[in-house]
């Protein structure tokens, strides 16, 4: 798929589900996201690549209301959120195919606003390495099918203190175009190795 539905566009969960939900049907064996985000680690760069370890989810729980016992258990594991045998095959790849990669943990809020300096410092308090408005809703509907995720969030701009610009979409989404090359050469031999 080439975008997503969010959840600032007025989609509502059964929308956001959908997708991930006939990706699993169709047959996929793992689901691999990205999405641009502000670093809030200021050991970061903008057009540097981060590998999602963990997430904090700020938006509304896709899994809320009924439960089809088919699709999964009511109460699904997050303990796991992110596959660690692909988080550690990535590691791999970048480093044969000299790709710097950062590792961490990415939140995600409501949007469509940027972060205020106030919000930025408060994310990183609570343990956050990066922010952005989409990805956590996908992964807990795939986790609740026991679909194994990968994702990684390419810093497009920075909330820490001294560093903190001007954001627009517009530049948000040419920061992205400068990283997607290496992005998808890592993501491209991830899938060619499983």
């Amino acid at each position: 798929m080439k975008g997503r539905f969010h959840f600032y566009e007025g989609y509502m969960n059964e929308h956001i589900a959908l997708p991930i939900r006939v990706l699993k049907y169709l047959g996929i064996k793992c689901l691999f996201l990205s999405n641009a985000a502000g670093g809030v680690n200021p050991n970061f760069q903008i057009g540097d690549i981060m590998i999602i370890t963990d997430h904090i989810n700020l938006l509304p729980n896709p899994l809320i209301g009924q439960n089809d016992e088919r699709i999964g258990t009511r109460f699904p594991d997050m303990g796991e959120a992110y596959d660690t045998y692909l988080i550690k095959k990535a590691l791999i790849i970048a480093e044969e195919l000299k790709i710097k990669v950062q590792k961490g943990v990415y939140l995600s809020t409501s949007g469509p606003t940027f972060e205020t300096p106030a919000e930025y410092k408060y994310f990183r308090i609570i343990g956050a390495d990066a922010v952005g408005m989409s990805t956590t809703q996908e992964v807990i509907i795939a986790r609740h099918m026991a679909l194994p995720v990968f994702a990684v969030s390419i810093i497009t701009d920075l909330g820490v203190e001294g560093k903190i610009a001007y954001t627009t979409h517009q530049s948000v989404l040419d920061e992205a175009a400068k990283t997607e090359e290496r992005m998808t050469s890592l993501m491209t031999e991830m899938i060619a190795s499983l």
